[in-house]
Order: structure tokens, then C-alpha cells, then sequence
């Protein structure tokens, strides 16, 4: 029976080391030093009385019994994650591993009249957030292979009901053993899982603002931020704004997350502008295309459709390159590296010129369909007007009008180069339109302002090119919309007006 959750849960009062604990299977377990503390829980090393060593190779996560997360972390290990069922996914889609912690037990145990819920769990390594502050943003080829390894986790997860709902850099744990070659990782703290299709009946879609904002607030879906309950497309939402995090260091709203209503309209214009909302964060030298390819075709996801998995990591691997260890190493550019820093800038060259052909062919459909519904922005209007009247499939229709299928959007990307050393650029992140700002890809921004290029007349007659560029510098969608709907108004009066004249 689930505790009843009463305010925020307390974190407990710390443990005896050396306390033995029995589990609800008869096993003992004997609580070694304390490593580690979370919102509601603390974390301890164990080991079996027989073996007490000091090297565990396992944990014990410790919480108050009144409390929540622990419990639905448990019963998510139990209903979804038994050692066996993740053996039989492993051989099943041919999988080397599948980056979810294995669980061996859990129980009840009492201290100083209080009554503690504990789980024992296998002991992992060091979490990416620490290697990020440590190191800083990661290399592109190590975001790509980590953005696929989640999506392996996440079919798994999904397809057994569940959606994990807080994925970020914190809760990503590498393997415990073989420190020095990195090849696993594994998705940890399913405190905030939530049954999203229990017994095969998928929830509705329901806004609730009461229960708006719910999750990290920098990674949270449009769903959350709505209080509408997490489906499959949130996780894999989350996992696009973790990928542009890990790669650029920053997101465009961080300067805001003390107002998640700003945070919330912040990542709506992300996902209405893509991809130039997207490309723009590049840091010199690299591309984000296959993360703006990654986050259209999850915006275009119905609230309770299923992802295409295979799909989605074919976007971050075009190339079918096998996956191996993961490189979470810096390498600063060295003092006799002018050939290298020529390769790079020829290959940032390169990026530009794709994301240029990218945003022009994304321009064209978007024209296209513009033309086909010239009053498309009153209808959206109108539609997220009705905010408790919104359902799944009215939902969905919006999101799928705002972008087409993403597949047909990028086929000119497959063949760009992925194999460069993108860390050697990540101090130029606030200046993101420094290299293809001249070639025409500037639009009206509404992120923070540490990110804006101000253009000017003079800048732009130093460019070379200057009319190609110039040219790239059209009127906004909607204000063509609008010339277009008075356009036709105009000549249809006057047709009336040659029509009256000639019968009088």
C-alpha cells in the first residue's frame, strides 16, 4: 500500500554503520559508511555478513516509511526491472548490456522508534554530472552514443508501462568495475517513475495546473510543465534537452529557472522554431544537427503514441558506426597544432553550409504549408485557448501542422562528418552565431540575452557575399501569411470593383 505523502518527504535521521538489516526474502545485509544523501533518502555501502569487505559491491538506499519516492522506486524494480525479464530484452534485441541497476532486495527495519524502508541495489560509479563539472561539456560523439544507450533503457522501461521522468546528467551512473575503459552507463533514481499504461490502458491527456512544473525544472517536458501526466514522449523529450545541454554546457533558459513559467514558454518557442532554435547554440566549430532532427521528431509525437526507437537513434548514429567506449576526456588545443586547427575550421566551414541548406529547406515546406492555410496561427490561437478542452488527438494535430515528418526534413544530413574534436570550441558557447551569423541564419530571438548577435549594416557590407546574404533576410512567416491574406482580399476587390463598373 502506498504511504500517504504528507508536504515534502524528510530526509531520515542517519543510520548505525554496522546495523544488520533483514530483507523481506530472509537475506541479511550489513550497512557499511554512509555515501551519499538525495532529496528524501541516504545511500549507504553494504555487504552480506559472510563477506565483509571493504570493497561492496553493493548499496542500500534508506528513506522514512511515510515517504514516497522509494516506494514507487521499488515497485517500478519489482513490477518492470527483474534481473531476469532485462536478460531475456538483452538477447532479445541483441543488446551487449541494458544500463538499468540491478535490484536484489528490500524490507522494513525500525531505529529509535521510527520505521525506515530500505532497497538494495547493485553498486555503480561515478554520476556525469561530476565529470561535467569537472570537465565540461562533452564531446559530441560521447552525447550521440549516450542519447542512444537512453533510448535502448528507455524502450525497455516503456514498453514494460513505465516512463522514468527525471533523466539528467545526476542520474546517470557509469559501471562500477573497469574504471579505465568507460563502456557502460546506467540510468539510476526512478523515485519520480510513473505507471503511464497500467494494464495496457495508456492514461489520457489531461491538463491540470495544480500539478504544473513537477520534475528538474531545466529538463521537464511541455507535458509536466502543464501538470498533464508523463507518457513516453516526455522521457524521450527530456533526453533531447539533456543531449543539448551535455554538448553546448548551457540551456537557453537557465538564466530563468526561478520563473517555470518562463522556463515553460522558453522551450515551447524551442520546439516551435525548430531547427534554427536549435542550430544557433552550436558551438563554433560543431553542428547540432542531428539533435534538431532528434527534437522535431519528438515534437511531432501524439500524447500517447509509441517513439520509433530504431528511428531515433539512427538520427544520432546516420552512419551505423558501432558503439564503443564512452570518451569523457579534455583536450586542449596544443601550441604546434596549426594543421589541426585548419581541418577544424574547413569542417566548421562544412557544418554551416549544411545547416544553411537544412534551415532553407525547413523555410520552404513551412512556405509551403503556409500558403495551403494562410489563417493557421488564429487557429492555433484558438486552440490553446481552450486549455482544459484540449484533447490527446487536438494536441497532437497541432504539434504534427507545426512540424512534418522529420525523415523527409533531413535527408541531405546523412552524409555529414561526425568524427571531430568539438571540446577544443566550448569556450565560445555565448557566442554562438560568431561563424555562420554572415551567412544569413539570423531570426528574431527570444532567448537570453548573453546569447543575442546584434547585426549591423556595417557588418554586413564587410561580409563577403553581401546581396546572397542580404537575400536570406525575408519577412517573418506569419507577416507573409499576412500579405498574402490581404493580397488575395485586395484583388478580389477590385475584381468586383472592374466586375460593377462594367455591367453599370
Amino acid at each position: 500500500m502506498p504511504p500517504r505523502r504528507n508536504g515534502k518527504p524528510k530526509l531520515p535521521i542517519p543510520l548505525p554503520e554496522g546495523k544488520v538489516l533483514d530483507d523481506t526474502e530472509g537475506k541479511q545485509w550489513v550497512l557499511g559508511k554512509m555515501i551519499g544523501s538525495g532529496g528524501f533518502g541516504l545511500i549507504y555501502l553494504a555487504f552480506p555478513p559472510n563477506k565483509p569487505d571493504k570493497d561492496a559491491r553493493y548499496v542500500i538506499k534508506v528513506e522514512y516509511q511515510e515517504n514516497g519516492p522509494l516506494f514507487s522506486e521499488l515497485k517500478f524494480y519489482q513490477r518492470a526491472a527483474k534481473k531476469d525479464c532485462i536478460k531475456k530484452w538483452i538477447e532479445l534485441k541483441q543488446l551487449d548490456y541494458l544500463g538499468i541497476p540491478v535490484f536484489y532486495g528490500s524490507g522494513l527495519t525500525e531505529f529509535k522508534g521510527r520505521s525506515y524502508r530500505f532497497m538494495v541495489m547493485e553498486r555503480l560509479g561515478i554520476d556525469l554530472q561530476k565529470i561535467s563539472d569537472q570537465n565540461g561539456p562533452f564531446k559530441k560523439e560521447t552525447v550521440l552514443q549516450l542519447g542512444i544507450r537512453m533510448l535502448d533503457i528507455l524502450e525497455y522501461i516503456h514498453e514494460n508501462e513505465y516512463v522514468h521522468g527525471d533523466i539528467k546528467a545526476a542520474n546517470l551512473l557509469l559501471g562500477y568495475e573497469n574504471p579505465d575503459r568507460v563502456s557502460t552507463v546506467y540510468l539510476a533514481d526512478y523515485g519520480l517513475s510513473y505507471r503511464y499504461c497500467p494494464n495496457g490502458n495508456h492514461k489520457q491527456y489531461q491538463e491540470n495546473p495544480r500539478k504544473g512544473h513537477n520534475g528538474t525544472i531545466e529538463f521537464t517536458s511541455l507535458d509536466a510543465h502543464k501538470g498533464v501526466a508523463l507518457s513516453r514522449r516526455s522521457d524521450v523529450e527530456i533526453l533531447g534537452y539533456c543531449m543539448l545541454q551535455w554538448l553546448c554546457g548551457k540551456l537557453p533558459w537557465e538564466q530563468y529557472l526561478q520563473d517555470p513559467v518562463a522556463v515553460q514558454n522558453a522551450k515551447r518557442n524551442l520546439l516551435d522554431e525548430l531547427p534554427e532554435s536549435v542550430l544557433k547554440w552550436a558551438p563554433s566549430g560543431s553542428s547540432l544537427c542531428e539533435i534538431a532532427q532528434f527534437l522535431m521528431c519528438v515534437h511531432s509525437l501524439a500524447y500517447n503514441e509509441k517513439p520509433n526507437y530504431q528511428k531515433l537513434k539512427k538520427l544520432l548514429n546516420p552512419n551505423g558506426i558501432p558503439l564503443g567506449p564512452l570518451d569523457f576526456s579534455t583536450k586542449g588545443l596544443s601550441i604546434n597544432a596549426t594543421n589541426q586547427i585548419d581541418s577544424k575550421r574547413a569542417a566548421a566551414k562544412q557544418a554551416i553550409q549544411m545547416q544553411n541548406k537544412l534551415i532553407e529547406k525547413v523555410r520552404s515546406e513551412r512556405s509551403a504549408k503556409s500558403f495551403a492555410t494562410p489563417r493557421k496561427m488564429e487557429e492555433e490561437h484558438q486552440l490553446s485557448g481552450s486549455m482544459h478542452k484540449d484533447t490527446a488527438a487536438q494536441e497532437s494535430t497541432r504539434r504534427r501542422q507545426k512540424h512534418p515528418e522529420s525523415s523527409e526534413l533531413f535527408n541531405g544530413v546523412k552524409n555529414f562528418p561526425q568524427k571531430y574534436n568539438y571540446m577544443e570550441f566550448q569556450n565560445s558557447f555565448c557566442d554562438p552565431y560568431q561563424n555562420f551569423a554572415s551567412q544569413g541564419v539570423i531570426k528574431k530571438s527570444r532567448s537570453p540575452s548573453c546569447y543575442t548577435y546584434t547585426n549591423t549594416v556595417t557588418d554586413l557590407e564587410s561580409s563577403k557575399g553581401l546581396w546572397p546574404t542580404v537575400s536570406q533576410f525575408t519577412l517573418s512567416e506569419e507577416t507573409k501569411e499576412d500579405v498574402f491574406y490581404y493580397g488575395i482580399t485586395i484583388l478580389l476587390l477590385l475584381m468586383l470593383v472592374c466586375l460593377a463598373l462594367y455591367l453599370l
